[in-house]
């Protein structure tokens, strides 16, 4: 577990609602976004060395305030997508969210208990969520982490990779 500083940044993805969309709903959005990226990879932000700067399973409450998923983590939006430039627009049949600076717990995603887990963690460490939880997979070395939202950043506070 590893404190990082992630400044506001913007996802274009596929966008579904959980349960109504279905139980199987995060998979059938990557399913698709992974075979639809041709349509939105020029949009993609680029790290120096040219590779994708983030690919994102980015949550938000149904109000879109990027709070936690409410009725115990079990009901929210998900946005399947890549980190894109600022000046992106989505094309049709996408959505971009705007994702607002936050200071993260990133954790590797180890398994399906590392969300029960890290949550029991902060909460004997006296630390609650201060936002959805986001998940980010560094597509330089493919590992994948849960990102637990413990500060938001007022604009322009912080920095990248803290």
């Amino acid at each position: 577990m590893k404190k990082w500083i992630k400044p506001p940044f913007a996802v274009i993805g596929l966008e579904g609602r959980k349960p109504e969309d279905g139980e199987d709903i995060v998979r059938r959005l990557w399913e698709e976004a992974n075979r639809r990226f041709p349509e939105v990879a020029g949009l993609a932000k680029l790290r120096d060395d040219g590779s994708l700067a983030g690919v994102w399973g980015a949550m938000t409450d149904a109000s879109r305030a990027f709070r936690p998923w409410e009725d115990g983590f079990s009901r929210g939006l998900y946005l399947a997508g890549v980190e894109c430039r600022e000046d992106a627009a989505a094309p049709e049949g996408w959505t971009r969210w705007e994702v607002p600076g936050f200071e993260y717990l990133r954790v590797e995603n180890d398994g399906p208990e590392v969300f029960s887990r890290t949550l029991l963690e902060m909460e004997a460490a006296g630390m609650k969520l201060a936002g959805a939880v986001q998940d980010f997979t560094d597509p330089a070395t493919g590992q994948g982490y849960m990102c637990f939202p413990i500060r938001s950043l007022d604009a322009g506070e912080g920095t990248e990779g803290v």
